[in-house]
């Protein structure tokens, strides 16, 4: 029952009231974990998460190289994510999605990020585990780091996977604001026209990472995007590898409930900084016109959450 102390009693304080472990932080339903996902996953109520993000280790610290910023960097990441073998890469990958299947509402969904080193293996264990695959989507990364050694072609996309728990339940699907809202970061959306399944969209920019960058960091953008697509205000959105927490950002700027679980400090102490830069930035945004609201404005919900992105994220 630690939670009693820091949360009032609210549906989120009821899905975590059996926690045992402590947070690493708390504040509103922005909750942190510094622990491994599957020990906090294990302790999470039955159907009682709506969305999943994962962006799970690619297992792909080589002591290879890539550029970044014009140099050339090491590829290694760090233990977490060297590859054990493809047997037990498949088992990790296959136990943290049952995990995540068990806590995810019958109508929830899950995303998966990853390369070609990791997402065939995820996309087989969804399969496997009884997902209901939705989606993949390919998001195109304009500026991608070039290929050293010419002898490929440059890597220049990642694949998320878009899978519902249930196959006969209706999962959420904002299609009016996909379709009608403004996505001005991405050059391929067009304007009034249904969104497609390849996204272009820049990696983090510098204003992301001011206060420090996680390896394997995403943009704004594209989290903004999946939570908007998937979930409603006030769900609870839940990311086992948080890193950085770029989905929790997203989460906090549109009103869901978040838990993200990482087993590195630094990057939850990097999550809290980004967290409370957010915060102040919607304080301030309610302050200055809490319903600003002119014709233009209101017209579809897609064109008012536009306004709040342009705002909060430019």
């Amino acid at each position: 029952m630690s939670m009693n102390k820091t949360l009032k009693k609210t549906k989120m304080s009821k899905i975590l009231e059996h926690i045992t472990n402590k947070p690493y932080f708390v504040k509103g339903s922005f909750v942190l974990y510094n622990e491994n996902s599957l020990e906090i996953l294990a302790q999470l109520p039955d159907n009682s998460v709506d969305m999943v993000f994962a962006d799970p280790p690619y297992n792909l610290s080589n002591g290879g190289f890539t550029v970044h910023a014009g140099r050339m960097v090491s590829v290694n990441k760090g233990e977490w994510d060297k590859s054990k073998g493809f047997r037990d890469d498949y088992e990790f990958h296959y136990k943290w999605l049952e995990a995540c299947k068990r806590v995810l509402k019958p109508e929830g969904s899950l995303w998966v990020s990853g390369t070609y080193h990791s997402i065939y293996q995820c996309g087989h264990a969804l399969q496997a585990l009884g997902y209901h695959i939705l989606n993949d989507i390919s998001w195109f990364k304009p500026n991608a780091s070039p290929n050293l050694s010419c002898r490929f072609f440059t890597a220049s996309h990642e694949t998320l996977i878009w899978a519902r728990k249930d196959k006969k339940a209706k999962h959420t699907f904002n299609y009016d604001l996909m379709k009608n809202g403004l996505w001005p970061e991405d050059f391929l959306k067009k304007e009034g026209l249904q969104m497609r399944s390849v996204w272009s969209i820049l990696t983090p920019r510098k204003s992301e990472k001011k206060f420090g960058k996680h390896p394997t960091q995403k943009p704004i953008d594209l989290l903004k995007r999946i939570v908007l697509a998937s979930t409603k205000e006030g769900d609870v959105v839940l990311d086992p590898f948080t890193g950085s927490s770029t989905t929790g950002i997203a989460a906090a700027a549109f009103k869901r409930k978040f838990v993200g679980i990482d087993m590195e400090k630094k990057y939850l102490d990097l999550s809290i900084k980004r967290y409370n830069e957010i915060n102040s930035l919607i304080k301030e945004l309610n302050t200055v016109h809490p319903k600003a609201k002119t014709d233009k404005q209101v017209k579809t919900l897609a064109n008012e959450l536009a306004i709040k992105q342009a705002e909060l994220f430019k």
